[in-house]
């Protein structure tokens, strides 16, 4: 079966996925990172930068039949849905209106290109460029979803954008001699594709081509002693615990997903702060528990089984205090240590990032990075609290 990237996990949420390891993962990372950043790194870290586009788009030549293609992330369903012509495009009943004309786009203006590989990547704009006057200088701007992005008019990237038709930003590369044997990595040599005025084209590797994305040794320093505290945080946590804490995650998700520690978690981001407790998560699980769980129910008698084993995990989780206390502050200090990182890396951005809002626009970061290490494993650096309230709150042009 195919192996496809559709999604990435945060980078602090991988010891709830993959246990001890996946903790030692995420602190090994940020130590790559930093050592990266500050020039003395042993071993390869590549850094891409998780642009906001939409949809997303795979396109290529066919393994077996060597046709151009373009598709969506059904190219990797049980049988696969790709486009060979302008023709399917139209009669496929799964694109209709903007969604169309964007694939009618990507498929005529793609195809002129030099495909060795597949690729997957981020549509960035087709006819739906605009000209803005921002702070008295004048830029062309794409919104594709919630980030507006902005380059000036009279700069070199800025001419080649106005020029063209389409622009995408390529991050991934698939492999195999048929669709559905298909493999992915991370990355994107987009130095083949050849040229086509009508189409802009950016692979995401993060490029620093002013030096301002090195971290200061102050910021080393920061990051060095929060990375250690954070290491003291993790060896608190046992294998075995973790597991049992694990389990009864599993069986919340079975009974009622809103009450797990990840939606405790993604709870507080919502509301632009990430300070996880035990006591915290305690009250968010019993509070959920009795008002989505229990009061949903109509039948006493399960009402009364519902409450049963409400109590029954509450008791499972209090016998976890030492752990889930662990664990918070574990997190906590992953995500400031990725924040230290994130900030350093944000100092550099060759295309301005706003958001609209009732009065204008507003300087904004880019949506984040993607970290690769040595042996393919890719995690999300996110500042999550600023994109997801983007998120809820920008005026989108369109929805994917």
């Amino acid at each position: 079966m195919a192996v496809k990237n559709l999604h990435l996990e945060h980078l602090e949420d991988e010891i709830i996925n993959n246990g001890i390891d996946g903790g030692r993962a995420a602190i090994n990372f940020l130590q790559g990172l930093r050592d990266m950043m500050k020039g003395n790194s042993k071993k390869s870290v590549n850094m891409t930068v998780k642009w906001d586009g939409a949809p997303a788009i795979f396109c290529g030549k066919h393994p077996e039949t060597n046709q151009f293609f373009v598709a969506k992330k059904s190219l990797f369903n049980k049988e696969p849905k790709f486009y060979t012509s302008e023709q399917q495009i139209k009669d496929a009943p799964e694109l209709s209106g903007a969604l169309e004309s964007k694939f009618l786009d990507s498929y005529k203006y793609l195809s002129a290109l030099s495909f060795s590989d597949i690729l997957q990547g981020d549509l960035m704009f087709t006819d739906d460029k605009n000209e803005k006057t921002i702070d008295g200088e004048d830029f062309i701007t794409f919104q594709p979803n919630t980030i507006l992005y902005a380059i000036q008019k009279d700069s070199e990237v800025g001419k080649e954008i106005d020029r063209a038709k389409l622009g995408i930003v390529f991050h991934t590369t698939y492999s195999g001699t048929s669709i559905e044997t298909l493999s992915a990595s991370f990355g994107a040599d987009t130095s083949k594709l050849g040229k086509s005025s009508d189409v802009w084209v950016d692979d995401a590797s993060y490029k620093d081509v002013s030096g301002k994305g090195s971290m200061t040794a102050k910021e080393t320093l920061k990051l060095t002693q929060t990375l250690s505290a954070t290491g003291k945080q993790f060896h608190k946590i046992t294998k075995p615990n973790l597991v049992k804490f694990q389990k009864v995650q599993e069986m919340i998700n079975a009974k009622g997903a809103g009450a797990s520690y990840k939606t405790y978690c993604n709870a507080q981001i919502r509301q632009g702060k990430f300070n996880p407790t035990y006591e915290g998560y305690l009250k968010h699980f019993e509070n959920y528990w009795r008002d989505k769980v229990v009061a949903k129910v109509k039948m006493e008698k399960t009402k009364q089984i519902k409450q049963e084993i409400g109590e029954q995990v509450y008791a499972e989780l209090r016998g976890l205090k030492t752990t889930i206390e662990a664990l918070t502050k574990f997190m906590n200090g992953l995500v400031i240590s990725k924040q230290l990182i994130i900030n350093a890396l944000n100092r550099v951005k060759s295309i301005g990032t706003f958001k609209k809002t009732a009065t204008g626009f507003e300087t904004v970061n880019p949506e984040g990075y993607v970290a690769i290490d040595t042996n393919g494993k890719a995690v999300k650096l996110v500042d999550r609290m600023e994109f997801a309230f983007n998120n809820f709150t920008v005026a989108k042009d369109w929805d994917k």
